[in-house]
Formats: C-alpha cells, structure tokens, sequence
C-alpha cells in the first residue's frame, strides 16, 4: 500500500506535455462529457455558455442529470422547462445523450436532491434506508423517475436512463446513510415499467487504491457496493475511475493515492468486468478522471500552475490507461465519458486553453 502513496507539491508549472502525449485510439468506443451546470455556477461559468461551448466539439455522447429539487421545488409543482431546454440544445447538436433520472442522488456536488418538502428531516447517519422504513420518499422518488422518464422517453436522442448515482454507496465522507438495494431496484422497476425499451445504467466507483478498496468494503460490506448492484440491477456498468486524487495538504505539499497500473488494481478491474461479462452487461466509463481531485470541494485553479492530480497531460494519460486496461481484459466500453469539462473553460477563460485544446486534440488524432 506504501507503493500508492504519493508526496507531492499540489501544484507545479504548467507545461506543454499534453501535446505529446501519444493518443491512444478510441475504436469502437465512443467518446463524450458530462455537464454539470451547479459545478458551472459554482466556478463562476454561466451554465447555458458552457453548454453551447461544450455541444461545439465533436463528441458523441453526452450525460445530462435531471435534478428532483428543481423539477419539483415545491409540493405539486412540477418545472422541467430549463432540462427541457438543455435536452432540446444537446439534441439539435446531434449528441447522444444518457440522462440520469436520479431519483435521491445524481452526478454533480452535492449529489444530494432530495425537494425539502419530500423529507420530514434529515436520513439518519449511519442508517440503510430503505422502501419499507422510508416509504414516502420511496413512492415520491419513483413517482418522479416514472414521470421523466415519461416525459422524454419519446426523445429519440435518449440512449439511456441512468438510475441514481453511486447508489448505494455512502454520499463521499460527509453522510453515512446509504440507500438500500431494494430501495434502487424500486426505483430501476419505475422506470422501466415507463420504458421497457431503453437500458438502464448504473454506475459505481472503482477505487484504485488498496486503502480506498478496503474502505469502500467495510462501509458496504452488508450488501455490496455500487457496482455490485449495478452488476444485478442494470443493462450497463458504468465505471467511475479517478487514477490520482489527494487525501491531505499541508502547505504546498499534498498526499496523494495513486494505484492505478498496480496488480491490486488491475485484480479489482477484472473481477468487475468477468462478472459484468458473465451476466451479459454492458460496461462503459461513466467518469473519466480530467479534472483535478485535490483536498477541497472545488478543483484549486491557480495561473500558471497545474494541479498535480491531473494535470492537461493526465486528461489523455488516464484515458489512455484506461482503455489499454480494459483492452488487457478484453474488454471495449462503449463509452468514455471525460469528468470535468466546466473545468477546463474555467481554466481557458483565465488564460489557460491546455485542458480544452487536450481534449480537442484527442477527439482530432483519437
């Protein structure tokens, strides 16, 4: 486990390495983004540009959320106009699109929306929950998947629905409560009982480190963790892989977990994929690392610098890994979807284009 540990300054010069990186190519797999108009807001990015920026590049594949707290901000009250809007842009740009219906949890801090009028008071920490103990936010977050999924399932451009987020994983280290298997198989039964004919994603993270594994093990020890009940639940698997990310800082310097290309790793990843190919699903990255994961809530974005745990370089070295990883393991996802592209327009909008001119380059050469 020592071999995954990484002492690191955060931050370092920018270089121009991203430009030689080789590409590795893409395939059969296809390539996309996800949007996350919270993060945007949250970076100072006004979320509808960043959109129109993003649909400009020729990807194919893009993950939109449907967020339960502004479809229904108040009790009856139903508001999909701005989804409606984002849908109708990444449909005219010709992208396929994977939408996540939620309900509880979905992609984009705070991963958390749940309407406040749905909850008499806060899950408990440390608690499952579960249909039978929590059978009003059971029935209202079937009721709320049934009815986007009825809305846009006429959507030719859909490809997808993707069920919850990490669903039964604990919501990163600031909640314990975890939803219980029974509660997202509830919820895979409403939508598809909406539409039988569209696969259902799920997705989980993939830890890539000894001491992240074991972690992740003991808190979900009771019924498996995300991939596992995406492996019994859901037509695709959907991999969320983030090679390097910090644990601490102090000053300039930061510790990093890295077991990327360890044997650990790679036994982790195959146990995945052979059980994922024994029950005949299908498998595709659902979050490529391409932004920084450091020891904050918002990627540090510093002039000149880059942050250690990924810098513009790391955009193409993780997807590259990847895909000879699961090649390793005969494997091809049919997607690869890059976690982090408000990021790289933060970056170029203060006079750093690396990231997006990265990406551009591995979609031209890729």
């Amino acid at each position: 486990m020592l071999t995954e540990l990484r002492v690191h300054r955060a931050a370092a010069p920018l270089t121009d390495r991203w430009r030689r990186v080789p590409v590795q190519p893409r395939g059969d797999t296809r390539l996309g983004v996800s949007f996350r108009p919270l993060q945007a807001r949250d970076l100072g990015l006004d979320p509808g540009e960043v959109l129109r920026l993003l649909l400009g590049y020729p990807f194919d594949v893009i993950r939109i959320a449907a967020y339960w707290d502004q479809l229904e901000p108040a009790p009856g009250e139903f508001r999909p106009g701005e989804l409606d809007r984002v849908l109708d842009a990444a449909e005219a740009a010709g992208k396929r699109i994977i939408l996540g219906v939620g309900a509880v949890k979905n992609f984009g801090y705070p991963e958390f929306f749940v309407p406040a009028h749905v909850l008499d008071g806060p899950l408990a920490e440390g608690s499952l929950v579960t249909p039978g103990e929590h059978r009003g936010l059971a029935d209202a977050a079937t009721a709320v998947i049934g009815r986007v999924v009825e809305r846009y399932r006429d959507r030719a451009g859909i490809v997808a629905w993707q069920v919850e987020h990490e669903a039964v994983d604990p919501l990163g280290m600031e909640h314990s409560w975890r939803l219980a298997r029974a509660f997202a198989a509830a919820e895979v039964a409403a939508g598809r009982a909406v539409d039988p004919s569209r696969p259902v994603l799920m997705n989980g993270f993939l830890p890539t480190s000894t001491p992240v594994a074991l972690q992740q093990g003991w808190r979900t020890r009771d019924q498996g963790d995300s991939l596992a009940v995406a492996l019994g639940l859901a037509d695709i698997v959907g991999l969320d892989i983030y090679p390097r990310h910090a644990v601490a800082a102090a000053g300039p310097l930061a510790v990093y977990l890295d077991g990327s290309g360890t044997r650990r790793y790679r036994r982790r990843l195959g146990r995945v994929l052979g059980q994922a190919a024994a029950a005949g699903r299908r498998v595709l990255v659902a979050e490529g690392q391409a932004e920084p994961w450091e020891a904050v809530t918002t990627p540090p974005s510093l002039s000149g610098r880059a942050m250690y745990s990924c810098r513009p370089e790391d955009l193409l070295l993780n997807y590259g890994g990847c895909l000879r990883e699961l090649a390793a393991q005969n494997t091809v996802p049919e997607s690869y979807l890059f976690w982090g592209a408000e990021y790289w327009l933060l970056r170029d909008r203060q006079g750093d284009p690396s990231y997006l001119r990265a990406f551009a380059r591995l979609l031209d050469e890729s």
